[in-house]
């Protein structure tokens, strides 16, 4: 491979390189381009003590960084990038691991050899959220794949046993947020066995819903977020996987890589989440994409606390199937002042899932490389 590992151009060709999309026609449909994806493989694992889990936890993130600020900061050299992308494993009983990894670049038939004040800005003039009434809609695909995570947070199914969150939901950067070693996932489902209220079963008002937990079984933190919330580069790595402990039952939404904001529908994203301004209500929202960069996305969907760690999602052609496909492409971070010539800017935020990420999340859910190769 060209390039010397360490050096910056390295890691600007591996980046190009996987973010290559075929030429495939989309003058009439909007289709998911096919990439050329890296491998993410662990190299070494080793025990950490036990984390004191007394962070207080924290549902929106802030930075002095805004689109331009991530614009001109240089590529991570190919060591920078594999100590971001190494990451921190915490068990249900309290123990944690640090795994670091490698990266490559398989060439073809290489496959099978081995805080401010000013919160409610958050809005963006009208209101334009929609919460999700009944189980007819609650309870069906894309809605129920949203979940709720019992620090406060929202996460994403994304495969039998497994939740895409925000990082900043369980981890603060420096340790782990109280109630993590007892982390739970909840299910929204009726509240009544047949679905009707306790009294009246015509009743016009919207049937009670309820949670139904699973505990977490590990989660997967990448070092990124926990080497770099001191700094800017944190906000790149703002994304966690939870893995239950026992399977969820219910159907799925698969990550991808996040395309250019261009080759969105519309330029357009969607997600849903438990914003806290809306106690129990599921939350839909989309908006345009405003700005982007390799890693984040900025928009000014409507979002309140609660919201973050939601999977941002579009719908797309998938070429080799013929069929239209949703797919997480990000995470909602959620909401962000940033600083701009000392004036006070807002944003939401959400981080874009790039190759190498797809590449590390998708290791986190398979095992196995072999299956990751197709974001």
């Amino acid at each position: 491979m060209a390039g010397t590992p360490g050096h910056p151009i390295f890691l600007l060709l591996l980046l190009r390189a996987v973010g290559q999309v075929s030429p495939y026609s989309t003058h009439w449909k909007p289709t998911w381009p096919a990439y050329r994806l890296p491998v993410v493989l662990p190299q070494s694992t080793f025990n950490l003590a036990k984390p004191d889990f007394g962070a207080e936890a924290k549902l929106e993130v802030s930075s002095s960084c805004g689109p331009q600020c991530h614009k001109g900061t240089p590529l991570p050299t190919y060591e920078e990038a594999k100590q971001y992308l190494s990451y921190e494993t915490l068990y249900a009983n309290g123990s944690r691991t640090e795994t670091q990894v490698g990266i490559y670049v398989l060439r073809s038939g290489e496959e099978q050899s081995s805080g401010k004040s000013r919160r409610k800005r958050q809005i963006y003039g009208y209101d334009s959220r929609f919460s999700i009434f009944g189980k007819d809609f609650l309870l069906n695909y894309p809605f129920s794949t949203s979940v709720k995570l019992s620090t406060g947070c929202t996460g994403t199914l994304v495969a039998e046993k497994h939740v895409l969150t925000a990082a900043h939901c369980i981890h603060d950067g420096k340790t782990y947020v109280k109630g993590t070693q007892k982390l739970r996932v909840g299910f929204l489902k009726p509240k009544f066995k047949d679905g009707r209220g306790a009294n009246d079963s015509h009743s016009a008002l919207p049937e009670k819903m309820k949670f139904q937990w699973i505990r977490v079984k590990r989660t997967h933190v990448p070092k990124g977020w926990i080497k770099g919330n001191a700094n800017d580069i944190g906000m790149d790595y703002d994304y966690a996987l939870l893995e239950l402990k026992k399977p969820h039952k219910r159907k799925f939404m698969k990550i991808g890589v996040s395309p250019p904001a261009k080759q969105l529908p519309g330029g357009r994203i969607h997600f849903s989440g438990y914003d806290n301004d809306r106690p129990g209500n599921l939350v839909y929202r989309f908006c345009d994409v405003q700005d982007e960069t390799y890693d984040l996305l900025y928009q000014q969907c409507d979002a309140q606390p609660g919201a973050s760690g939601s999977g941002v999602y579009v719908r797309m052609w998938k070429r080799q199937q013929q069929k239209w496909e949703r797919k997480i492409i990000g995470i909602f971070s959620g909401h962000q002042w940033v600083d701009v010539n000392g004036s006070p800017q807002d944003f939401n935020v959400a981080v874009r899932i790039t190759p190498l990420k797809y590449a590390q999340i998708c290791y986190w859910i398979k095992g196995n490389y072999v299956d990751c190769r197709e974001g």
